[in-house]
């Protein structure tokens, strides 16, 4: 096996496999009667106020329903290969808002700015850029033997 069918095996890997971890993660969050992202967000130790609007409760009434479909969303759309370079920079724009909360910028538990958000955030940049990702992905199908691959703005980004 040559190494470019190397890289597009493990490229589309990574990809389907961060499309599973962010499907399970959000339909185990929505089936939770008790989920809200409330002490998520008020918790912040980076730009404890930017956050702590989010959880105000009339925020939080839009705030938990989107965050919830976003996980989603982005899960499918990785794990079956639609709409996989939207999705994945929503991925990176999703790991960003998660990463500052946590931590009091730049000190991570493990040394400084790298942890598993900015990794996560890496993986969906490279899963948008990487055109190795974009095989074995359902959007092919549809670009190629649908009306929806015809459609400028829908087939181009599919």
């Amino acid at each position: 096996m040559d190494n470019n069918k190397k890289v597009m095996i493990a490229s589309v890997a990574l990809r389907m496999s961060l499309g599973w971890f962010m499907l399970f993660d959000g339909i185990l969050n929505a089936l939770n009667p008790q989920f809200t992202a409330a002490k998520f967000l008020a918790g912040a130790k980076t730009f404890p106020g930017f956050y702590a609007w989010f959880a105000t409760p009339a925020n939080l009434a839009w705030v938990d329903p989107f965050n919830l479909a976003a996980i989603i969303l982005i899960g499918i759309a990785l794990f079956f290969g639609v709409f996989i370079r939207p999705a994945a920079w929503c991925g990176v724009l999703m790991m960003i808002i998660y990463y500052f909360p946590h931590y009091a910028f730049p000190v991570v538990p493990h040394g400084y700015i790298v942890e598993d958000h900015f990794i996560y955030a890496v993986i969906f940049a490279f899963s948008a850029l990487s055109p190795a990702a974009q095989q074995f992905a359902l959007g092919n199908v549809l670009r190629a033997k649908t009306f929806l691959g015809q459609v400028p703005l829908v087939g181009k980004y599919i």
